[in-house]
């Protein structure tokens, strides 16, 4: 599971000067256990001076170890409060959306932007903890117009949108008596999306429908709505025109386009907080998250057009465009892929909206990630094949990750052995697929260690020999 996102910190320029935090009795708190202790030494020796009575030892004391000791720190903080160092920032992450899993580079650059030389900079740049220690760098002297550069890694197991930053440059004087921390106001976002696992070139049932050289046709520019003919639009080519039905209708009419109907795949998602058990990367909600990322990108890279389905009803893209699907390879890849990265558990407890959703149209092919079900929640998913050409589920088989996970699940009572297999359900999961493979869909149990390309080409194995035990059936009704 995702863990829970810190507020955003409000947008800013990519770098800029640093401001000084707070006035002068800021200042003052800057000072180090060096400074500190000068004063006090410098106040304890005008003290002991006075109390004990000795007046040229109050002098000396007070006119020479007092202001050597006293006011020395109270000079460096003055002096280093009112330095206008004039210095920029500026922050590069390559790449900006990671898997999970994998490394990510922080690359950061200062530049003085003042005529003066800088002191020692002391840079510390604000992390969230699970992508690592705050990385500190310290800084020689920069020269006028001069710029240093530095850079760090940053790694996270868990998905998610973390943000990096503000800056912080601390400034010290030569003496070390006082440090003044002043902050960047810019700040970036590191994505981590789920890893994508490669998976093989398979055909499953569904993949025909507007495929190949016998493909469907569509309509082209104004979309699946247009009739023959439509009304003239600005810029459409005049030789288009139907002068038939521009005579018939008394105002310009055009003759519609055809273009292929590229293939639709439907990528459903349960997040549903009662079909799962336990939390962290190798836990059963993130192989569904990850699994999820690896169809849909497979998916787009074949030419098919995509949408992620939830639970609770949700489609990526959202229906305003292309009837909710997404086709541009590349672009809507990120999509997904950064809807996926911050995706959590739902509150619900059925998968009714989802069904709502998907029986409003026609798919092509349905592939489904879930977790623990009932009969219930199979007689809905069994309704969703009647809506699909064909459909492919992936059922996490709960004894298999409750064995693996020492977790307690979340109908199990405190102090319970989660080690322990749950006993057979007669309305549990087990019969449930029992459920979906009588009503057509392709149903694959995923278990603890289970790779996402082996279950892929495993599943193409099922819809082969369903396939082909149904022919046999025809075939044997066709004969009696």
């Amino acid at each position: 599971m995702a863990p829970p996102q810190p507020p955003a910190p409000p947008a800013a320029p990519a770098g800029g000067g640093a401001q000084p935090v707070g006035g002068f009795r800021t200042a003052l708190a800057g000072l180090t256990t060096r400074g500190r202790s000068f004063v006090a030494a410098g106040i304890a020796a005008a003290v002991c001076s006075y109390v004990l009575g000795q007046s040229d030892l109050l002098r000396v004391g007070l006119l020479r170890v007092g202001l050597l000791l006293a006011v020395l720190p109270l000079v460096c903080v003055a002096v280093l409060y009112r330095t206008r160092y004039r210095v920029a920032a500026s922050r590069r992450l390559a790449p900006s959306r990671v898997p999970a899993m994998s490394e990510a580079r922080v690359h950061l650059r200062v530049d003085n932007v003042s005529r003066v030389h800088t002191g020692l900079l002391m840079l510390q740049d604000r992390v969230p903890y699970v992508l690592g220690p705050r990385p500190r760098f310290v800084l020689d002297r920069v020269e006028p117009g001069g710029h240093r550069e530095v850079s760090y890694r940053v790694r996270s197991d868990l998905r998610g949108r973390y943000p990096l930053g503000p800056l912080q440059l601390r400034l010290t004087d030569p003496f070390g008596m006082c440090e003044l921390t002043r902050s960047f106001s810019a700040f970036d976002t590191l994505t981590v999306v789920p890893k994508v696992e490669a998976l093989p070139a398979v055909r499953l049932a569904g993949e025909s429908s507007g495929w190949g050289e016998s493909r469907n046709r569509a309509l082209a520019l104004a979309g699946d709505d247009d009739v023959i003919p439509r009304g003239y639009r600005h810029g459409d080519d005049l030789r288009r025109v139907h002068w038939r039905s521009t005579a018939r209708y008394g105002e310009l009419m055009v003759r519609r386009e055809e273009q292929p109907n590229r293939p639709r795949c439907t990528v459903l998602l349960d997040t549903r907080q009662v079909a799962y058990f336990g939390s962290g990367p190798d836990s059963a909600i993130e192989w569904a998250v990850s699994g999820a990322a690896s169809v849909a990108t497979h998916m787009l890279e074949r030419g098919f057009s995509v949408r992620l389905l939830t639970d609770n009803g949700t489609t990526v893209p959202g229906p305003e465009g292309a009837g909710g699907f997404a086709g541009d390879t590349t672009d809507m890849a990120g999509v997904l892929l950064d809807t996926l990265a911050v995706v959590d558990h739902s509150p619900g407890a059925e998968l009714s909206a989802a069904y709502d959703v998907l029986r409003s149209g026609t798919e092509g092919l349905l592939v489904a990630f879930l977790g623990d079900m009932d009969l219930k929640d199979a007689a809905v998913v069994g309704r969703m094949r009647q809506r699909a050409g064909g459909a492919v589920a992936f059922v996490l088989d709960s004894d298999a990750w409750l064995a693996r996970d020492p977790e307690p699940r979340p109908d199990q009572p405190p102090g319970a052995e989660a080690a322990q297999p749950a006993p057979e359900d007669p309305e549990g999961t087990r019969a449930a697929i029992r459920m979906l493979r009588e009503t057509g869909w392709t149903v694959v149990e995923a278990r603890a260690g289970d790779t996402m390309p082996d279950l892929w080409q495993q599943a193409d194995r099922y819809r082969s020999h369903e396939e082909s035990q149904r022919q046999d059936r025809r075939e044997a009704g066709a004969t009696a």
